[in-house]
C-alpha cells in the first residue's frame, strides 16, 4: 500500500463509523469530550449494522448497556474516575454475564447466568459497559468461527475468509472497529490466532493472570482469558484492568502491571527465532508468505538493537500428550452443561467421547508431566530472553474451511486445523505468556502474525518489545476497507 493510499484510509477511519481506541475513548469520556451513552449507542449501532454480514456477536445487550451507560455518565458528572468508566467493550461468549446465556458457540436454549464471572465483575468495577458477547465455534475447539448455532463469522479484511478462532467474533468486532477492544480466551492459540488473522494485538497472559472463576481453572489449565485490541497500549490497559485472582482460583501468579511497560526501553535482548513446527501427528508446512512476515518482524527487532538468532525450544516428541487429555476432558465437562447435546456438531460429540476415555489416569499423567515439560522447554531461556515464532502456519482459510470434510470426521478436521495452526498450543500447556503482533499482509491482503513468547510472568517484557515494534511498523494505521 502506498503512503497516499494509507492516508486515504486514515481519513476514512476518522469519519465516525469506527470505534476509537480504548485508551483514546477512556480519555474522551473522562474529559467530557463525549458521553458514555453516545459512545455506547454508537457501538451498538455498529454492531446492528454489521451483524447481518460480519456476524461477530451472539448476544447484544442494547437496553441493558444503554442503561449502564447512562449510570456511567451520572458517575462521571459527579467526578468519579475509573480506568474504563463508561467505555463500551465486548466479551467472548464463554464467560458469564449476569442475565445472559453462556452458550460457548453451541446451539440450544441456555439459561441466563445468575451472576457475573470474576472477569466481568472486574471489568464492571473498572467502569466498563459490556455491549455484548461475541461468537465462538462450539466449545472453542476450532480456529475458524462458525457453526449451526449462528452461521459464519467473517474476517473484516476479506469476508470469504475466517477471522480465526476460537475468539473469532471478538477479533472481527475489534478489527472492524465495531468496538475498541474485547476479551477473548486462549486454550490452544484462540486469542493469538484470530489476532494474527485480523491485524490485531492479542495477549495470552500467564495462567491465572485473569481469573476464570466460576471455574477454578479452565480446561485443566490450558485456557486463559486475555485482551484483543488494535494497539499494544489498548491491550495492556485491558489486561491490567481485567487481571487479578478470585479466592477460588487454582493459579495465582505474582501480580504485574503491563501498561507501564508501553514505551519503556527493554534494553538490548537476545531473541530466539524459531520456525520449527512443534511435533504434530500430521504433516505441516510453513506458508512462504507467513515466513516472510515473521522475517519482517525479526529484521525490525534487529534494527531496534536486539540480537536475533535462530534457535528452537526443545519440545520433544511427547509434548502433545500434555495437551490432548486436558483439552478433550475439558470438552466433555462443557458438554455436560449443554441443554440438548443432540444439537451439537458430531465432531463435538466425538471429542467429548474421547474426553471420557482420557479422564482419569491419562489426565493425571498429563498434569504430572507439566513441570518436566517446563524445565525442558524453559532451557531456551538460559540462552535468550524471548522466543519469536509464527503464530500460524498459513494465512486465514476460507470460512467453510472445515465443513464437509470426510463426513466432518474429527480426525480429518484435526488434520486441517493442525496444518494451519501448529505453533500456538505449546505455550498453553506450559502456562506462560505470549503476544501476537501483526506481521504484515499476504499478496491477497490477508493479515499474518508473529508471536513473542516469554517465560513465567514475562508479560511486561513482551509488552515492552511489542510496543517497540508497533512504534516502527505502525500496524495500528492499517484498517480494512469497510464492506460490512
Amino acid at each position: 500500500m502506498s503512503a497516499g493510499q494509507l492516508d486515504d484510509r486514515r481519513q476514512r477511519d476518522n469519519d465516525g463509523d469506527r470505534s476509537p481506541g480504548l485508551v483514546e475513548q477512556a480519555q474522551a469520556l473522562a474529559s467530557g469530550a463525549t458521553t458514555s451513552v453516545a459512545a455506547t449507542r454508537a457501538a451498538l449501532d455498529r454492531i446492528d449494522a454489521s451483524q447481518p454480514t460480519l456476524n461477530a456477536f451472539k448476544v447484544i445487550r442494547r437496553t441493558k448497556a444503554l442503561a449502564e451507560a447512562a449510570e456511567a455518565d451520572r458517575r462521571i458528572a459527579a467526578g468519579e474516575r475509573l480506568p474504563l468508566l463508561g467505555v463500551p467493550i465486548a466479551v467472548k461468549d464463554d464467560v458469564d454475564v449476569a442475565g445472559e446465556p453462556t452458550a460457548f458457540g453451541c446451539p440450544g436454549d441456555f439459561p441466563p447466568a445468575v451472576r457475573d464471572s470474576e472477569l466481568v465483575r472486574r471489568l464492571r468495577a473498572a467502569g466498563a459497559v459490556v455491549v455484548g458477547k461475541t461468537n465462538s465455534p462450539e466449545l472453542g475447539q476450532w480456529p475458524l468461527t462458525g457453526g449451526p448455532a449462528f452461521g459464519y463469522t467473517r474476517n473484516p479484511w476479506n469476508g470469504d475468509h475466517t477471522p480465526g478462532g476460537s475468539s473469532g467474533g471478538a477479533a472481527a468486532a475489534v478489527s472492524a472497529g465495531v468496538v475498541s477492544a474485547a476479551i477473548g480466551s486462549d486454550g490452544a492459540g484462540s486469542i493469538r490466532i484470530p489476532a494474527a488473522w485480523t491485524n490485531l494485538v492479542g495477549i495470552k497472559p500467564q495462567r491465572g493472570r485473569i481469573s476464570t472463576w466460576p471455574a477454578a481453572e479452565a480446561f485443566y489449565g490450558l485456557t486463559v482469558n486475555g485482551p484483543l485490541a488494535r494497539t499494544v497500549a489498548d491491550a495492556a490497559l485491558l489486561l491490567d484492568v481485567a487481571s487479578g485472582p478470585h479466592e477460588g482460583d487454582l493459579h495465582t501468579p505474582a501480580p504485574v502491571t503491563v501498561s507501564d511497560a508501553v514505551g519503556r526501553d527493554p534494553g538490548p535482548l537476545r531473541i530466539a527465532l524459531s520456525l520449527r513446527i512443534p511435533f504434530t501427528a500430521t504433516p505441516t508446512t510453513l506458508h512462504p508468505e507467513v515466513r516472510r512476515g515473521v522475517a519482517r518482524i525479526a529484521e525490525a527487532l534487529r534494527k531496534l538493537g536486539h540480537r536475533v538468532v535462530v534457535d528452537d525450544p526443545d519440545y520433544g516428541i511427547m509434548f502433545g500428550l500434555g495437551f490432548l487429555p486436558r483439552s478433550m476432558v475439558g470438552i466433555d465437562d462443557w458438554m455436560r452443561k449443554v441443554p440438548d447435546p443432540s444439537l451439537v456438531d458430531p465432531r463435538t460429540k466425538g471429542n467429548a467421547r474421547t474426553g471420557r476415555l482420557l479422564r482419569g489416569t491419562p489426565l493425571r499423567a498429563a498434569r504430572a508431566a507439566e513441570p518436566r515439560m517446563q524445565r525442558r522447554v524453559g532451557a531456551i531461556f538460559d540462552k535468550c530472553d524471548l522466543v519469536l515464532a509464527p503464530t500460524t502456519a498459513t494465512p486465514p482459510p476460507r470460512v467453510d474451511g472445515i465443513d464437509g470434510i470426510d463426513g466432518i470426521s474429527s480426525w480429518a478436521t484435526d488434520k486441517v486445523i493442525t496444518a494451519v495452526c501448529p505453533y500456538a498450543w505449546p505455550w498453553n500447556v506450559l502456562g506462560w505468556p505470549s503476544v501476537n503482533v501483526p506481521a504484515g499482509f499476504t499478496s491477497g491482503n490477508l493479515p499474518t502474525g508473529a508471536q513473542l513468547m516469554g517465560h513465567d510472568g514475562a508479560e511486561p517484557l513482551l509488552v515492552s518489545v511489542a510496543a517497540q515494534l508497533e512504534s516502527v511498523l505502525r500496524w495500528d494505521r492499517e484498517r480494512p476497507e469497510k464492506w460490512w
